[in-house]
């Protein structure tokens, strides 16, 4: 079954945990601790291609409009991370895109998510918090920036922030998702999946949403565990 088809039945019908599971592969990696250098997209408006559509499922923000704001840990442990994200509108030469609504969310350091849970997909019940969620519209310059946590990781997923940017009146323009470098000397190795390890991570080659590559949705991430990490990716919507 092709990628897309996939997440596509993702959204339509139910499946089951063992399901979506095994079609994402595992893969065993040991990296190095280091602190991060720099590593990954340039994070900064390069081309016109449009960001890949991906899955907003299995956990999505479920009233994205009353979380407008920048810091989005909620008190929430972890390394920081300052989220820098830049739109451009690709149906006007690449230029900067003011006014656009700009939607992230993504997994605290254990793996879970606010606003679900006490369900097989993910046991601890968080369904009454919404740390790790928040709404910016972005400057003249098509720059938003978020104050969070390095994400951690769970079962069948490389470690990623979801994206969801809307027009200035609402009208979904993509849905995607941030991918992060990995391998020795990276961030993901430096926080080493925090009190879990990296015994059982899924790299992006091997995850089911970035396994047909990463090119357009791969961070810039510097920084280190001490003083918090940085990241910066630009995407370019239709707008």
């Amino acid at each position: 079954m092709e990628r897309k088809n996939f997440l596509k039945s993702l959204l339509v019908g139910a499946v089951s945990v063992p399901a979506l599971l095994s079609a994402c592969s595992k893969d065993d990696v040991t990296p190095d601790t280091a602190s991060a250098g720099t590593t990954g997209g340039t994070g900064t408006p390069g081309n016109c291609a449009v960001a890949p559509t991906e899955t907003e499922g299995p956990f999505p923000t479920k009233a994205p409009a009353s979380f407008v704001r920048s810091d989005i840990t909620d008190g929430k442990t972890g390394h920081k991370l300052t989220a820098r994200i830049t739109i451009a509108n690709s149906n006007s030469n690449c230029a900067a895109l003011a006014g656009a609504i700009v939607d992230i969310w993504h997994c605290d350091a254990e793996g879970n998510y606010s606003e679900y849970g006490g369900s097989s997909m993910q046991s601890t019940n968080y369904t009454g918090v919404h740390f790790l969620r928040g709404r910016q519209v972005t400057d003249a310059n098509g720059l938003v920036t978020f104050t969070s946590i390095f994400p951690g990781w769970y079962s069948g997923r490389a470690t990623h922030i979801h994206v969801h940017v809307y027009s200035a009146s609402g009208t979904s323009l993509k849905v995607t998702q941030i991918a992060f470098p990995e391998g020795a000397g990276t961030a993901v190795a430096a926080v080493n999946g925090y009190a879990k390890g990296l015994s059982g991570y899924t790299t992006n080659a091997k995850d089911n949403v970035f396994r047909d590559g990463v090119a357009q949705e791969l961070a810039t991430v510097t920084g280190n565990t001490t003083e918090g990490f940085q990241l910066a990716i630009s995407f370019a919507v239709a707008a």
